[in-house]
């Protein structure tokens, strides 16, 4: 894109001049004059769903695949109109079993409609929805329960056990609300009775209310939300706390660059896949959207095992999911281009190269989209119109390979629990990877001097420096931790977000570096090991890559988990004697990988001192549930140091002894 673009709508600079009194000069960018808060008479979540329902009617608005002898079958389909019945009379539920206005309810579980529904019944009632993340640990749910008081979760029934067992640790839990009535094993249900513990299923809830008919106070917008609890890759969780004004402002802000042409439009047409964790500020914006444009709404299966089986069959217009994904496929797709070989992989290259080629122009050829890339478009269902990536930074070569094959719009968005994921977009026929768009219209952005990391906002020919936002979807505090409020928002409102970038030409906003995850090495190098395990884990072989370095030391090291379908005829062709449990310990396999991904590095513009010097192979993947991810997919970093600490410890070990793979 040239140097000259500039999207629909102004984006406003302010220079390079710091205000009075202020030392830290800045760049400053913001949507327009005015930062854009709610559409008009829409001020709460419960005014933008009932926007959304008048629009949906009697169109589908949740589904699920319907179960029959174990076996997945179609979307089965509820109306806007009967939701919103069933919504309001579970808040109704809910007010009668002695849930008090702006009290703090736990939801815990994987996403279903009862979430959704959950959700909408408590900005009407004004309670504060706290997300006990799926697969949070014991201590985690400890904290959270207990410094909110809370007093009602509602789980699905595979978790009433683990609350049950929690139960002593957790004083302030009285009610039970099981999502899924029909799965509520009687033993379950006894057990959680005896430790006082009392329990409903939500249809029993929502049948209280039906004879309820004295209306409760409207929410306002001032009141709180969520609390929603930063997943963190160290220390003890914090939690957000958003109004249902910071909301709106986020969810309107996603729609108004809809209308006016610079990002996808969503409208009561479109179908949209859930699977991304409702814990997350992500999921809740994108939910938000469709919900408030009256679109449909189709559920996992609760299986990420299972996805691409339910997007097969639930057939997308939006996609929604994080790089994690989306590497995964880039590396399926080109690893079965190069397993076919001849003439299949001459067309695939040849075709993906001409529209690559044109990619500042259209996603879109009319030949090659039909004869190359019509099968892989299938597998994200085949009538997908946009994609968004978020969550954590996406490799422009992953960028361009998902508009190429899949011909769709593709988007890249940038925000943080803190702003409810307010930050930057890209923009509509902007096909440039590596940035993240432009501002929210309700954020403003600004650049700060980071001198020790050699950042600054008067660098030429692009200011640099730590990203501040400031707007009306920043959080109002960190529950009940005022110091670390303090920490992260100044006196005037700017949110820092540990955040390095930079403004280009065009205005966009592009992340190069991150403050907090930044190391030096014993020689003074900056190391950025998220840029270096993006380009690890785009090779066809790995899964996962953790690379660390010591500051005593001069080189890095790393923990790979090989893509176990791509590593294992790999492992065939060029040791079949070993077997692959074998292989994770044998130092002429790790010699080999060790050179096919210097090689690849090196290919990939990795410089000397951020190559692997040295490997750890496992067959275990870094998972939520064994506590190495956040459930927005992020590596635990601390954690991985931890786990791998004897496995780090000899490699440097013999590293120092003078052997070197490379």
């Amino acid at each position: 894109m040239p140097p000259s673009f500039q999207p629909p709508y102004a984006v406003k600079a302010t220079g390079a001049v710091a205000k009075e009194g202020e030392t830290v000069p800045m760049r400053h960018f913001k949507f327009a004059d005015k930062l854009v808060d709610h559409p008009p008479n829409i001020y709460t979540m419960w005014d933008l769903y009932l926007n959304g329902n008048e629009i949906g009617g009697d169109t589908p608005f949740l589904g699920t695949r319907e179960m029959i002898n174990g076996v997945a079958g179609e979307y089965v389909w509820r109306s806007h109109r009967e939701v919103r019945q069933s919504i309001e009379n579970y808040g109704r539920g809910l007010v009668s079993l002695g849930l008090e206005r702006q009290k703090a309810i736990g939801v815990y579980s994987v996403n279903r409609p009862e979430w959704t529904m959950t959700e909408q019944a408590c900005y009407r009632q004004g309670f504060i929805i706290v997300a006990l993340y799926d697969t949070l640990g014991a201590e985690a749910i400890d904290y959270i329960v207990n410094q909110t008081e809370m007093e009602f979760i509602v789980a699905s029934a595979d978790k009433l056990a683990n609350i049950t067992r929690l139960k002593e640790r957790l004083p302030s839990i009285k009610t039970v609300i099981v999502m899924d009535g029909d799965n509520l094993k009687e033993a379950d249900k006894k057990a959680a009775t005896d430790v006082g513990l009392s329990v409903h299923t939500f249809q029993q809830v929502e049948k209280m209310g039906e004879s309820i008919k004295e209306e409760t106070e409207l929410p306002k917008a001032e009141d709180i939300a969520t609390i929603c609890y930063t997943s963190g890759t160290t220390g003890t969780p914090k939690g957000a706390v958003i109004t249902q004004g910071n909301c709106v402002a986020s969810i309107y802000g996603a729609a108004i660059v809809g209308d006016v042409g610079s990002f996808a439009s969503v409208d009561h047409t479109d179908v949209y896949i859930s699977y991304l964790p409702l814990a997350h500020v992500f999921e809740r914006v994108a939910q938000g959207l469709h919900v408030y444009r009256g679109a449909a709404i189709g559920y996992y299966q609760g299986d990420t095992a299972k996805l691409l089986d339910d997007i097969t069959v639930l057939k997308p217009t939006v996609f929604c999911s994080v790089p994690r994904l989306f590497n995964r496929i880039y590396d399926k797709v080109f690893a079965g281009v190069k397993a076919k070989g001849g003439l299949s992989s001459f067309l695939f290259y040849r075709a993906y190269n001409a529209k690559k080629a044109n990619l500042e122009n259209t996603v879109h050829h009319w030949l090659w989209d039909r004869l190359v890339f019509g099968q892989i478009r299938q597998k994200l269902g085949g009538r997908l119109r946009f994609i968004l990536s978020g969550s954590a930074p996406v490799s422009p070569d992953v960028m361009d390979f998902m508009r190429i094959c899949f011909s769709a719009r593709v988007f890249e968005g940038y925000g943080q629990t803190e702003n409810m994921c307010g930050g930057c977009l890209t923009i509509e026929d902007d096909n440039t990877s590596g940035v993240v768009g432009a501002p929210f219209p309700c954020s403003e952005i600004k650049l700060i001097d980071v001198p020790d990391m050699n950042y600054l906002s008067t660098d030429k020919p692009h200011p640099r420096g730590e990203i501040c936002i400031r707007g009306h979807s920043i959080m109002r505090e960190y529950y009940k931790v005022p110091d670390k409020t303090a920490e992260t928002i100044d006196k005037d409102g700017w949110l820092m977000t540990g955040d390095i970038g930079l403004f280009d030409s065009a205005n966009r906003i592009q992340i190069i570096d991150r403050r907090k995850n930044i190391f030096k090495l014993s020689q003074g190098e900056y190391i950025a090991p998220e840029k270096i395990e993006g380009v690890y884990q785009k090779h066809e072989l790995v899964a996962q890559a953790f690379a660390y370095g010591d500051s005593k030391q001069s080189s890095l090291v790393g923990v790979i988990v090989p893509d176990q379908e791509m590593y294992g005829p790999w492992l065939a062709s060029n040791f079949p004697n070993v077997s692959k449990d074998e292989s994770y310990t044998s130092p002429e396999v790790k010699k080999a990988l060790i050179k096919l991904l210097t090689a690849f590095g090196k290919e990939n513009d990795l410089k000397g001192f951020e190559l692997l010097r040295d490997i750890h192979l496992t067959g275990d993947e870094f998972t939520v549930e064994n506590d190495l991810l956040t459930p927005t997919f992020k590596l635990k970093r601390e954690i991985a140091r931890n786990v791998y600490s004897t496995e780090i410890d000899a490699m440097y070990t013999v590293l120092s002894n003078g052997r070197n793979f490379n």
